[in-house]
């Protein structure tokens, strides 16, 4: 797929989600998405998986905002890195956050398929997100990946 095409739907996926707006997201992602947040230890696949699974992170972070800032691609595989700014919200992490909103540097690794973005893994510091939001990184940790860490 041509580079320009790519960051194309990168970008435009970027805008849907920095809107919150699922729907406009969904519509940009390939029947066999693979969505993984790996600071989460999660991952979705398929468009109702990736629908409940953005439902379900625009819930705690309600004013999340993606700006890329560049990227780089080899027709195959497209790597984009920016700033996110999200503010943490309710219990999800089992943790009370103090509502400062975070600002954090982000990388994200997309593939393609039929014109539509078929995979995608978004990276962040999920111990800085835990010291902005003023929160403990283990108490967050033990929560999303349980006794295993």
């Amino acid at each position: 797929m041509d580079g320009d095409r790519m960051f194309e739907l990168a970008q435009a996926l970027a805008v849907a989600k920095s809107r919150q707006d699922v729907p406009a997201a969904v519509r940009l992602l390939h029947q066999d998405m693979l969505l993984e947040a790996p600071a989460f230890g999660t991952t979705a696949r398929g468009p109702t998986d990736n629908e409940t699974a953005l439902t379900r992170f625009f819930a705690s972070f309600p004013d999340y905002h993606v700006a890329l800032e560049g990227h780089a691609g080899n027709g195959d595989t497209l790597i984009c890195w920016g700033t996110v700014r999200m503010t943490m919200t309710g219990d999800r992490f089992g943790v009370v956050p103090n509502g400062t909103r975070a600002e954090l540097p982000v990388f994200i690794q997309f593939s393609f398929k039929d014109d539509l973005i078929a995979g995608e893994r978004f990276f962040f510091d999920l111990s800085a997100l835990c010291a902005q939001s003023g929160v403990s990184t283990d108490a967050v940790r033990r929560r999303v990946f349980g006794d295993k860490t």
